[in-house]
């Protein structure tokens, strides 16, 4: 696991520390950062998807140090409603066209603002999102356009432990551990 992006001055390394460490909602797209972006189809049509147990057990770990998740997708698909059933993700935004301003009503309907959000997107449809919140990642191959806005390029690929990695730094930034208890 690596640290925070390298930046330029110890400063900006130390206001990256200090935003994770005030995180109270995270927001992941789906295609292509919680998945590997690829579209399988069965020969019935139905399409799957691929999603990371590491990313789950990431997302378990956010909430029980108090960190709301939440998905928001463009995509309308009972997969992603079913996968956030699974992981009592209790925002699952489907067919969101408008992520920038979808985040700033999600924020504002938990009771936090933008500064203390964290968007992790992959396609130039999270690009807006991105822009508007205090803390963006993206996975290793998303597209240059967002590996240049992103606040931290993750080692992961999509599909890989892209939130499991951002969680963990986080999960860091504010003195939690990476674990559970034997009964949780």
């Amino acid at each position: 696991m690596t640290n925070l992006p390298d930046a330029s001055s110890q400063p900006e390394r130390i206001r990256y520390q200090n935003i994770l460490r005030d995180v109270e909602l995270i927001i992941v797209d789906v295609d292509g950062t919680m998945t590997d972006g690829g579209m399988y189809y069965s020969t019935d049509g139905e399409i799957m998807k691929r999603f990371s147990v590491h990313d789950g057990m990431g997302i378990t770990l956010a909430r029980r140090a108090g960190i709301e998740v939440a998905i928001m997708t463009s995509e309308v698909t009972e997969i992603v409603k079913k996968r956030a059933e699974k992981l009592s993700i209790r925002h699952c935004m489907l067919g969101s066209r408008a992520k920038k301003s979808d985040t700033a009503d999600l924020a504002e309907k938990i009771g936090t603002v933008l500064e203390k959000v964290v968007f992790i997107g992959d396609d130039v449809n999270d690009a807006l999102a991105m822009q508007s919140v205090g803390f963006s990642a993206c996975p290793s191959d998303a597209v240059p356009y967002i590996k240049s806005l992103a606040s931290y390029v993750c080692e992961a690929k999509g599909g890989h432990g892209v939130v499991r990695e951002v969680v963990e730094l986080i999960l860091r930034s504010k003195g939690h551990t990476n674990s559970l208890p034997e009964h949780w």
